[in-house]
């Protein structure tokens, strides 16, 4: 028998966040089709790609929880699934006791709920080579490491680089192993690149790092690819964005995005961002490009939009520089204007607000990539589990209430490891050979054999990876229940499933990663006719709600 919503949570998945003016709904605007052909019954994915996290980092003692008093509980149900998770070995007799990690050696161990806030940890592509060490796992403290935050009653690891062994258990990011109970992760998923947040951004949309065509104030975000042009391993803003740095590094990407091919097929899109409306005025009086939101989790204010995470400024053909608005709510995903003939302002990017306007208004784009503001987006130093776990459930609880559910698949990434540590190498298969980048395998050297080929179809430096293991989640009603998937796949695995899914197995071409990329369909059972049925957590514990018994769900 279902659980009886309270009344706060039901007003949320109704309303969904309050805090920005709604876009005047626009009857006369073209309207989404249901019957767009698609190789399965998914219509509407949506995309929620959170920041800096390893798959040890979260999901390490997966399922078994400490569960100490006063926290939210974790109890596996029977037949839960094992992950390649961290073993007796790993937890007691760690590689990364190495005496070359001096004061950071350590073993990995738990961070508890009260120590949500910590420091950030290096997580560029060259430190996350060297932590590797040549996959001996071993060199993380001395390499990625930054010693802490957290304050409060820490062990002595906090306080040196070692915290980058800290892992957190389903006591705290209660939610995401809840949604493992109820539905399909991966445990074998990759950052497509080693390397921060920018690349990954970048990987999640075109499955490619190389092909800048204009780069401003150089800093070293952008290395020579050895063949004449350049390729992005580090972050630095989008050129042109009215939010970007005014004296930093900034450039644009050429070459194509899957916002490009599913414009030349008429599929319904967008970018949603949480600040990326600069109208707005948040409840602490900020507004603009500085609005921010108060993290009591954290300590301070956190600004909402940072534009190195922005995947589509960086390409000219969908970018939204002056992030104006669109035209109407109808107009939420479209290339035109409700006249047919007019480019719609927003070119396809808009405020997070706007997705949960739209969708309720009855317009629910096909392909939609979510950021959440930046204090919900999971990275250390700025948010936290228990901010993202609010910002996340939240969002999927909304989903779960739509008519629309039955025919959508939610997918949560995450852009980069931010230096955790995990334990698991994948066998590089895109080598690079750039002289002071490339140290995974020496000097100079990641991997072996020819570089994969960037946009000019020659092989390429700084595209070095698979990477860090990230976790990934695949919550819909076509999902398997309480799965691990095990097929190998990346960042650009989602671009393959919108290709084969909505564009009949168009490739972006150019030396993407996308025709390479492992196939999502593993974490999917499109012969179950949907019954996998939603589950509603509380976004603050991430504890369950209510949820309609599933076969094979426990």
């Amino acid at each position: 028998m279902r659980q009886i919503l309270s009344a706060t949570l039901m007003m949320l998945l109704i309303v969904g966040p309050l805090n920005t003016p709604v876009v005047a709904a626009n009857p006369k605007a073209p309207r989404p089709t249901a019957s767009t052909p698609t190789a399965t019954p998914i219509k509407h994915v949506v995309v929620i790609f959170q920041e800096n996290v390893s798959f040890d980092h979260y999901f390490g003692t997966y399922p078994y929880a400490t569960n100490p008093a006063g926290e939210p509980q974790f109890t596996a149900a029977a037949g839960t699934p094992s992950v390649n998770g961290l073993n007796n070995a790993l937890l007691n007799n760690n590689p990364n006791l190495n005496p070359a990690n001096g004061q950071g050696a350590t073993n990995p161990f738990r961070l508890d709920l009260l120590q949500a806030a910590t420091a950030d940890q290096d997580h560029d592509y060259t430190p996350e080579q060297l932590a590797f060490d040549g996959g001996v796992m071993d060199l993380f403290p001395v390499n990625t490491g930054t010693a802490g935050p957290p304050p409060s009653a820490p062990p002595p690891q906090t306080q040196t680089t070692g915290l980058t062994m800290g892992y957190y258990d389903g006591n705290t990011v209660t939610a995401l192993w809840n949604y493992a109970q109820y539905f399909a992760m991966s445990d074998n998923s990759y950052d497509t690149n080693f390397g921060p947040s920018t690349p990954g951004a970048l990987n999640l949309i075109s499955g490619q790092t190389n092909g800048v065509v204009q780069n401003l104030n150089g800093t070293g975000a952008i290395i020579g690819d050895g063949n004449g042009g350049f390729t992005v391993i580090s972050d630095a803003d989008p050129l042109g964005d009215v939010c970007s740095t005014s004296t930093g590094e900034v450039f644009q990407m050429g070459g194509k995005n899957i916002g490009d091919l599913l414009n030349a097929a008429s599929i319904t899109w967008g970018g949603f961002m949480g600040g990326f409306n600069l109208d707005t005025k948040n409840a602490n009086g900020t507004t603009g490009c500085k609005r921010s939101t108060h993290s009591t989790i954290v300590g301070h204010d956190v600004v909402d939009y940072i534009p190195h995470h922005a995947w589509f400024q960086y390409y000219e053909s969908t970018a939204n520089p002056k992030h104006e608005r669109p035209s109407s709510l109808a107009a939420v995903g479209y290339s035109l204007e409700h006249d047919g003939a007019t480019r719609d302002p927003a070119n396809h990017n808009y405020d997070l607000q706007d997705f949960y306007d739209a969708v309720k208004a009855g317009n629910f784009p096909a392909v939609s990539y979510i950021k959440l503001p930046a204090y919900q987006d999971g990275h250390a130093a700025y948010s936290d589990p228990l901010d993202e776990q609010d910002g996340t459930v939240t969002l999927i609880n909304f989903l779960e209430q739509q008519p629309d559910w039955k025919s959508t698949a939610v997918i949560t990434t995450w852009d980069d490891s931010d230096g955790w540590y995990d334990h698991v190498v994948a066998k590089v298969t895109s080598p690079s050979f750039d002289a002071e980048a490339d140290q995974l395998d020496g000097p100079g050297k990641c991997g072996s054999g020819t570089p994969l080929p960037g946009v000019n179809g020659k092989p390429v430096n700084g595209r070095c990876g698979p990477g860090t293991r990230l976790p990934y989640f695949v919550i819909s009603p076509w999902a398997k229940a309480n799965y691990v998937d095990h097929s190998q796949i990346s960042l650009a695995s989602v671009v393959r499933f919108i290709e084969d899914n909505w564009l009949h197995g168009a490739r972006i071409g150019g030396g993407s990663f996308d025709a390479a990329a492992g196939s999502l369909n593993g974490l999917f059972d499109f012969t179950n006719g949907g019954n996998n049925p939603p589950l509603y957590l509380d976004p603050k514990t991430g504890t369950v709600l209510a949820a309609a018994p599933s076969s094979g769900s426990h």
